[in-house]
């Protein structure tokens, strides 16, 4: 069983920059999909951004020359860099992991199989 934590979420302004950052424990995930979701109060969960075992990358529109996802193997971590943040942006967020070998936007439907606790990031105006 694989284990996410994820951390690096907190209160800034509109504008601001944030990197949320995940821990995983257990077997390594060199060969996973990872991938980011977010989730506001009254909200369904929404697909942020996702990269592949490969290396290809699939975002949001939303979050579009705005947020980069990266990966770091030999750490075990999984990185989400946030700028120019938004209100809109303010939610819980998740990491998400998958050893199937789909592809990321078929993950998008929520068929990952491991999921962290979240982190919170709040954005004010």
């Amino acid at each position: 069983q694989v284990q996410l934590v994820e951390s690096g979420g907190g209160l800034v302004q509109a504008g601001d920059s944030l990197t949320l950052s995940c821990a995983a424990s257990g077997r390594t995930f060199s060969n996973y999909a990872m991938g980011w979701f977010r989730q506001a109060p009254g909200k369904d969960r929404e697909f942020v951004e996702g990269i592949s075992w490969d290396g290809a990358i699939t975002y949001a529109p939303s979050v579009k020359g705005r947020f980069t996802i990266s990966r770091d193997d030999a750490k075990n971590t999984v990185s989400l860099q946030m700028n120019s943040l938004k209100p809109e942006d303010t939610a819980v967020y998740y990491c998400a992991a998958d050893s199937t070998g789909r592809d990321v936007l078929t993950l998008t439907q929520y068929g990952f199989q491991y999921w962290g606790q979240g982190t919170q990031v709040t954005v004010s105006s």
